[in-house]
């Protein structure tokens, strides 16, 4: 659907991608639930696989049910193309797996989920890639730890698990100046509170179990590319300018431009790594972003209101949310998140460790999980879970100290959740 005048959020949200089937008419996208796709000819076949005609050639690459997700993403983040994957963890591998080789290394911030730290601190090293973790707030250390091998600055819109938001743009400078495209995981914040790529992100990533589908029914990732990076502008990145040996010897950006990264994250990342979502879990994220305005902003509303009412409660030593004017990050909102701070934040307990697992044990509407991002109010104690990997620093650097609640705010009833966590904190 096109028009002249620039859509809204909530109508691409719900149209980008998704014409009508020109086979039946069917409104709703539907599940193309095969493997293989049927050539016209031989001439045809050669045509795909040379990418001199876009179509669709195996699912593990394509399939039109993803495809359309993928559409609808990069519509909303406005960029120029989108994969999507089998999960978050297998977007941020491809982002980088085009940018890396042996020896190369990435900046990430020290404020990221505990999954992520050990995924950049531990699994890559079998890569033989490397990760330096560096506090995004000390933009002259992130300048310091980039150095010639240096291929990608990684950070978080809204850090999970705290709530901290980055300051996109100082960091994107930072990034440009060395030449290096900024990685922006934008899970927590998603396109509705914030476009990094308007920020001077390279790349967006998503953990589509998350917000995007919004009802914990999906794995998914999605990797979206601003199509603006000069991969061509030093020897940096020889996946994407110079001959490809992976794919009989394209050169990528200099025969595709802007759409470099995403098809040489089809073409081989997809075919070799194999991180492929499956059309139904497409299907299902494609139904959760129609509605993600309309859920985001009760997010963000009942957030707000929870961290005002936990800020003042006795047996709370301290709240994370970016939303309060007692927040640090207070004035980063209206210039990063000017929609609002998110729904994810953490508060800690004047009883400590002790408190925190009776608090989780004590509540009844809230859902006690390994996820965020769901309609429903969820909660997690990060240092004894998601987090425990971490050294006791990592786990304070990361805003998961063991004194620290995790709370994804859903869309209930606000009165409901604030009466759970009353009721909970009465027997701390």
């Amino acid at each position: 659907m096109t028009t002249d005048r620039k859509q809204g959020f909530d109508t691409i949200a719900i149209h980008a991608g998704t014409a009508p089937d020109p086979a039946t008419g069917a409104r709703q996208v539907p599940i193309y639930q095969t493997t293989a796709y049927v050539f016209r000819d031989a001439d045809h076949a050669a045509k795909l696989f040379n990418l001199q005609e876009v179509g669709y050639i195996y699912s593990r690459l394509t399939n039109p049910t993803v495809s359309a997700l993928a559409a609808r993403v990069a519509a909303l983040e406005g960029g120029a193309g989108a994969i999507c994957c089998s999960s978050g963890h297998a977007a941020q591998i491809m982002a980088l797996f085009p940018l890396m080789g042996p020896g190369r290394n990435i900046i990430a911030s020290t404020r990221l989920y505990g999954g992520t730290v050990t995924q950049f601190s531990q699994t890559i090293k079998r890569f033989g890639w490397s990760a330096k973790f560096v506090d995004f707030d000390d933009l002259a250390a992130i300048e310091a730890a980039i150095d010639a091998d240096t291929r990608a600055v990684f950070c978080e819109t809204i850090a999970n698990p705290g709530g901290y938001i980055t300051d996109l743009d100082a960091v994107a400078k930072v990034a440009d100046k060395a030449g290096i495209p900024l990685i922006v995981d934008n899970t927590t914040a998603t396109p509705y509170l914030c476009r990094p790529i308007e920020h001077g992100a390279t790349l967006v990533v998503h953990s589509a179990t998350k917000y995007l589908t919004g009802n914990g029914t999906v794995t998914g990732g999605v990797v979206v590319d601003s199509g603006t990076f000069d991969w061509s502008a030093s020897d940096k990145f020889p996946s994407l300018s110079q001959p490809e040996p992976a794919y009989h010897g394209l050169t990528f950006h200099p025969t595709l431009g802007g759409m470099a990264f995403t098809f040489h994250s089809i073409a081989i990342g997809l075919r070799d790594l194999g991180m492929t979502m499956n059309p139904q879990g497409a299907h299902y994220t494609l139904m959760g972003i129609e509605t993600l305005g309309l859920r985001m902003q009760r997010h963000v509303e009942n957030a707000g209101k929870v961290a005002e009412w936990l800020e003042k409660h006795p047996k709370v030593a301290a709240v994370t949310y970016a939303g309060l004017p007692s927040s640090p990050y207070a004035d980063r909102v209206p210039r990063i998140t000017p929609k609002g701070a998110g729904a994810l934040f953490t508060f800690a307990l004047k009883g400590g460790y002790d408190a925190c697992v009776k608090l989780i044990d004590s509540l009844k509407l809230f859902s006690h999980v390994a996820n965020l991002g769901d309609t429903r109010s969820l909660v997690i104690h990060s240092a004894s879970t998601t987090h425990r990997q971490l050294t006791p620093d990592q786990q304070i650097k990361a805003g998961a100290a063991p004194d620290v609640v995790r709370v994804s705010i859903g869309i209930e009833d606000v009165a409901d959740i604030i009466a759970d966590l009353e009721q909970a904190l009465a027997q701390v």
